[in-house]
């Protein structure tokens, strides 16, 4: 298996991440849903995303306040990508094509 990177990530595994990264990047200003391994939801809108997929969201709602009230007086937070389980993002900005290439083109490589 070839490495890249301190941490001896594969190259499809990078691969795999920028792809995500280049992804996030696409959706900046549209709001999202992040759902962390806590099974705290933060509504909120991308403000941006790093190659960790670290994201920053900005006006954010908790869904569940009675659950988590001291979330209420926050309006923009940082999440560590490592912590977050799901992001739900807007289906009409959502470029399905384009992710269906580069997923047959990350299948060629494989193959190779």
């Amino acid at each position: 298996m070839t490495t890249c990177g301190r941490r001896g990530e594969s190259l499809h595994q990078t691969f795999i991440k920028m792809l995500f990264y280049s992804f996030f990047k696409s959706l900046i200003g549209k709001d999202v849903v992040v759902e962390l391994k806590n099974d705290l939801s933060i509504c909120g809108t991308l403000h941006s995303v790093d190659q960790y997929l670290n994201i920053k969201l900005t006006d954010i709602n908790v869904t569940d306040t009675e659950k988590y009230p001291h979330m209420l007086s926050v309006k923009n937070c940082f999440i560590r990508g490592s912590v977050v389980r799901y992001v739900q993002l807007p289906v009409d900005e959502v470029d399905t094509q384009l992710l269906q290439d580069a997923a047959r083109r990350e299948a060629q490589q494989q193959r190779q």
